[in-house]
């Protein structure tokens, strides 16, 4: 590999310590060299004037669904061109690594909206392995653009051993062999380097496909037993524990809180989603950071919520969102897969009155604030609609919200597509969430919710919020901080040998100009997934904020676009195994 030569950068290392004024030498894919001192050029070696810019580690994203993109696009560029050079596969109890295709699509689609048949020929033309060996030996055969690391999915595995139907109903528990065998594959994810396990509890997570469309997925249908048998292993190697709460029944957070108690044994490392000040109940996150806090000092645990430094906003194409599935009335419409026939449904009177019913119910468990004043219409065939909110509609039809709502998905289907924030609108409790010391800062879901979420560039959204405090004169954390939340505390955590700007170590090094951390990084665009027939996916750009990224030595990604090697040759990222407990 080429020498390459940064000069004059303001470093951080990806540690808490003070940044500072200098240069650093890439070498054969590793960081030669770090110097506060000025660097003479070499012969043959490429100069990058990096003056009054920020050099940073590549960022880790540990929380995202490109299992299935990786196969056809593994250049994962949308979020390398935002400096994130690690990503994390396996979330969600959703894993690739085990199991026949037809089930895994019907596992990952629905839950993650990405369109099924799509999921299901990347799997039927690429799946050529079936245990966690072979999935590791797989992902490094691809030309990756990032570095990818993974967690063992339980839904796959439990689908796997027992039989998908099997899996997926009520009161049928795993024998005992069954429990040997989930893990024994769990076993040989470990020791293949995967990072842990990840199990979900949320029921409104759905399958797709036409044997068992919305059933919940296979891990929903475990008792707590099975997990702690699984746990049991997970404690004893010191791997990590993720898990998908059920916030439809918040005791159930506690369930995964007393498996991570560490008194009178050792502690099990454990992970959940998620962090947020969420509109419908301002106060939420003020009870669960003190509970996070309670848990690791008190009981000894190693805990850590997820959170996101950034608003958390959805679109929605009419009803085609997953915060409907957290009732019975929108859960309903969702299982219809036929968009005229989902119309017929909200034209039924009976169907109407169910789900204005439901919708206005406070007593019914939810997450999302169900409030169509805060919503704004982007776009409709009707192009009056565009910029209301549904409330507005209502009020100009004389009409309850819900009857609105109810009629423009009649009218429109998917073509009325429409706008709400979900939570971490405030400021100041967002600034609080990401200071709590019981987080870390990731759950992008990057690759999934293809329409609906884009939270690609979060590192750069952290970035902006504490560097706009510092220009406010109202700092809460050091910026040394901040890089160390989006690198070094993350690759610690997980065991992986990512995060830091280190001589001897590999060069994922991430080039910023600070001056463009601005609001045009919540600037929306459609981008084609030219590998899905052209889908159009939401996400977010600003590509005058990052300047360079490297992979192992390797430029990257040039004036925020991706080089045309990444994705095609080797020689970027490679699978980073876990070194907890080794």
């Amino acid at each position: 590999m080429a020498e390459t030569l940064i000069k004059q950068a303001r470093i951080f290392d990806g540690s808490t310590n003070p940044s500072f004024i200098g240069d650093v030498r890439i070498k054969d894919g590793i960081v030669e060299s770090i110097s506060k001192t000025e660097l003479s050029p070499k012969q043959g070696e490429t100069v990058i004037d990096a003056k009054g810019q920020w050099l940073t580690p590549g960022f880790i994203d540990f929380h995202t669904h490109y299992d299935a993109e990786i196969e056809v696009a593994p250049d994962l560029s949308e979020s390398v061109r935002h400096g994130v050079t690690t990503i994390s596969l396996g979330s969600c109890s959703l894993s690739l690594a085990l199991g026949d295709p037809t089930d895994l699509a019907d596992m990952f689609s629905r839950v993650e909206a990405i369109p099924r048949k799509n999921v299901l020929s990347i799997l039927e033309s690429k799946k050529n392995w079936n245990s966690a060996i072979e999935y590791k030996k797989h992902l490094n055969s691809l030309p990756l653009g990032p570095n990818v690391t993974s967690f063992a999915g339980h839904s796959a595995i439990r689908a796997h051993v027992m039989g998908l139907e099997r899996s997926l109903t009520k009161g049928e528990k795993p024998t005992k062999q069954e429990l040997d065998k989930m893990n024994q594959h769990l076993e040989e994810a470990l020791d293949a380097g995967f990072m842990g396990l990840s199990i979900n509890t949320l029921v409104w997570d759905k399958m797709d496909g036409s044997r068992f469309r919305s059933r919940p997925l296979p891990s929903t249908f475990a008792n707590w037993s099975e997990y702690e048998f699984l746990n049991r292993t997970l404690r004893k190697r010191g791997k990590i524990f993720q898990g998908v709460p059920n916030v439809s029944t918040k005791i159930n957070v506690l369930m995964f809180l007393k498996e991570a108690f560490g008194i009178f044994r050792k502690p099990l490392k454990t992970t959940i989603i998620s962090l947020m000040d969420v509109k419908f109940d301002p106060g939420l996150y003020k009870l669960l950071g003190l509970i996070g806090r309670i848990t690791n000092k008190i009981f000894r645990s190693d805990f850590r919520f997820q959170a996101l430094p950034e608003p958390f906003d959805l679109y929605a194409d009419g009803m085609d969102v997953v915060v409907f599935e957290e009732f019975a009335a929108g859960a309903k419409a969702n299982h219809i897969e036929d968009e005229l026939e989902r119309k017929t449904l909200m034209k039924d009177p009976k169907y109407r009155s169910w789900f204005k019913k439901q919708w206005t119910n406070w007593f019914l468990p939810r997450v999302f604030h169900r409030n169509f004043r805060e919503t704004k219409i982007v776009d409709a065939p009707d192009k009056s609609l565009i910029g209301k909110s549904i409330d507005d509609v209502a009020k100009e039809r004389g009409v309850h919200s819900v009857t609105a709502f109810l009629d423009l998905v009649a009218e429109h289907g998917n073509k009325v597509r429409w706008y709400t924030v979900m939570a971490n609108h405030r400021k100041e409790p967002l600034q609080k969430i990401v200071s709590y010391p019981d987080i870390l800062i990731g759950f992008s879901d990057a690759g999934a919710h293809l329409r609906g979420m884009a939270h690609y560039n979060f590192p750069l959204r952290m970035l902006k919020l504490v560097r706009d405090a510092e220009l406010e004169k109202k700092p809460f954390m050091t910026m040394e901080r901040a890089v160390h939340r989006l690198t070094g505390e993350i690759g610690d955590w997980f065991g992986i040998d990512a995060g830091y700007i280190k001589e001897g170590k590999r060069a994922d090094l991430v080039i910023i100009d600070p001056n463009k951390l601005d609001d045009s990084l919540a600037k929306d665009v459609e981008a084609p997934m030219p590998f899905m027939e052209g889908f159009q996916r939401w996400v977010r750009r600003n590509d005058d904020t990052i300047k360079k990224v490297f992979i192992n030595g390797k430029l990257a990604v040039d004036s925020g676009k991706p080089v045309s090697t990444l994705g095609k040759e080797s020689g970027y990222g490679r699978f980073l195994e876990s070194q907890i407990g080794v």
